[in-house]
């Protein structure tokens, strides 16, 4: 059988001398693994580089066989991130994140043009508030999507200020500051499309991480990407 589609370079793992095992995240097809031939040296590494766009096509025998990749580029992302280590990390971590939380072949077509746009906003200078808004949707695909739309207490709509960590829901000012210790901060940007500072980037990678650690990764033995724990930290530390 074959397919052909579009899809983001997740990783690259070596095969034998030459060869390497790429999983790439598709737009049609989901998480998918193949054999790359070549793909473990020279070229073929850079091909299949972290981040990179890439046109492919897999064939295999029978649909259960881990079948091989046949790719050509698309766009080259990774190369241009080099100097960046945030946005290295920001990439590193939505790749290991979505290899991490999403099944084998399953499709999720608005989060992958979810990712290609966050791909995107990495080449360019305002991209942060980009990232953690794109953890936010990747928990909303994985079914438990923050709701931050109105308080979870009054139902206001109102001087939304507070997170609930039980729900996952936001709460007004008034019916949170008898609780605020044991609340998250709501940052504005994630409820609108104003531009963030590093204490806001900050409150909202706590947010996300928080649901995604509860509900993604700790029930499968996992954790939050290393990449993402630095970036996490450096933004931390200018905050």
């Amino acid at each position: 059988m074959e397919w052909h589609d579009e899809g983001i370079v997740l990783g690259r793992r070596p095969h034998g001398e030459h060869a390497a095992v790429i999983t790439l995240f598709t737009r049609a097809h989901g998480r998918h693994l193949g054999l790359a031939r070549g793909g473990g040296h020279g070229k073929g590494a850079a091909l299949y580089g972290l981040g990179n766009v890439v046109s492919a096509t897999w064939r295999a025998r029978l649909p259960e066989h881990l079948g091989n990749f046949s790719c050509e580029p698309a766009r080259p992302i990774g190369a241009l991130l080099l100097d960046d280590a945030d946005k290295l990390d920001a990439l590193s971590a939505a790749a290991g994140l979505l290899d991490a939380v999403l099944p084998e072949r399953e499709a999720h077509a608005a989060l992958y043009e979810a990712t290609l746009a966050l791909v995107g906003a990495l080449t360019t200078e305002s991209w942060q508030a980009d990232y953690v808004r794109w953890e936010c949707r990747l928990l909303a695909e994985l079914g438990f999507g923050l709701d931050l739309e109105s308080c979870a207490a009054t139902g206001s709509r109102e001087d939304l200020r507070f997170v609930s960590p039980r729900t996952g829901r936001a709460v007004s000012a008034g019916a949170g500051a008898p609780f605020a210790g044991k609340l998250f901060d709501l940052p504005a940007f994630l409820s609108g499309e104003i531009r963030a500072d590093f204490k806001e980037l900050v409150q909202g990678m706590e947010i996300s991480g928080f649901f995604l650690i509860r509900h993604a990764l700790a029930p499968n033995g996992r954790d939050l990407p290393g990449a993402r724990v630095r970036l996490y930290e450096r933004w931390r530390r200018l905050s």
